[in-house]
Formats: structure tokens, sequence, C-alpha cells
């Protein structure tokens, strides 16, 4: 027989998993500067297994507006500059046969509004997740009273825990967002 307590446990951690993957995917989200992070979805086709980037490379950020990757393996430069066109990341690389140049263009205006609609959409995608969590709280919560596992003052008090929860991590999603965007809108 689970506990109150026991679901709340299990909520959490549900909840900070969805903050991590807030974390990851806004890390992804392109800003004015050239980060390594612009580079961490990226897989290359390594002998015929796609393989990180950053497990065929070491990738460096040397000025604000460039990446610089230095492959291990020379002869994977061709696959590894297709991997990074066909990302879509609006990037064009070029290499001197040694290391690939990544210059990263200043955002324009447009672009940068299009990147905060797109951290926003992150971010709701996430409240929801939260808000998902929530609900199965509370279903198995209604469940255990509609059993008489507990009291209906017990189920209150649950349900009231996996509120308070719910709005600490919404808070924490609105501000990594509000952050991001504060990035993104910097010139």
């Amino acid at each position: 027989m689970t506990t109150v307590e026991e679901i709340i446990k299990q909520t959490k951690p549900r909840m900070e998993s969805v903050i991590e993957d807030l974390k990851r995917k806004l890390a992804s989200v392109r800003t004015g500067r050239a980060t390594i992070s612009l580079l961490d979805g990226i897989t290359v086709d390594y002998y015929g297994s796609p393989t990180p980037l950053n497990q065929l490379a070491s990738i460096s950020a040397p000025e604000p507006q460039m990446l610089l990757i230095q492959p291990w393996d020379v002869s994977q430069i061709g696959s590894i500059e297709k991997a990074i066109i066909a990302a879509n990341l609006g990037l064009n690389p070029s290499n001197d046969g040694k290391v690939i140049r990544i210059p990263v263009p200043p955002l324009t205006e447009e672009r940068r509004k299009q990147l905060v609609r797109q951290v926003h959409e992150i971010a709701e995608h996430h409240r929801i997740a939260i808000r998902n969590i929530r609900h199965s709280a509370n279903d198995q919560l209604k469940k255990m009273f509609k059993e008489k596992l507990i009291s209906e003052d017990t189920e209150r008090d649950g349900l009231e825990q996996v509120q308070k929860l719910t709005n600490t991590y919404i808070s924490k999603i609105d501000e990594l967002s509000k952050n991001k965007e504060k990035e993104i809108m910097q010139v």
C-alpha cells in the first residue's frame, strides 16, 4: 500500500527530471554568442553508426562568434560538416583539412524574436509535463480516498502538497525561460 508521503516522494524526482530536460533543451537554443552547447544534439554517421559529435572531436569557442571543432580522426571532417549542415541550425561550417571553423552570425531582431517564441514553446511543453505529473499524483490520492485508504483531510493535505510542488517547479520553468529570453535579446 502506498502512502501520501510516498506519492509526494515519487512526484518530486519526476518533476525534477522535467526541469533537467528543460535546461538541456534551452541550452541548445541559440543566443548571439557561440557556445559549444549549440552542437549538443548533433550526431555524426561514424562508420555506419550514429555517434554524438562531442565523442568524435574536441569542440571549443575561441571567440564569441566562432566555434572550433577539432576531430580526433581527420578523415571524418566531411561527415562532421554534413551532420552540422543537416542539423539545420543556420550555421555554415568550413574546414582547412585539420579543423572545422563555424562562424556564428549575429542574430537579427526578427531571428531573436523567433528564438524567444521557441523558448516560450519549449517552456510551455515542460509546464504541461509538470501539470500531467500533478494530475497523475492527484489521481492516485483521489483513488486512495475513494478506496477509503486515507481520510478526507489526508487527501486534502496530499493534494495541497502536490500543488505546492507544482507551483515551485512551474516557477522554476518561468525563471529559466525568462533568463534565456534575456540572454537571446541581449545585443
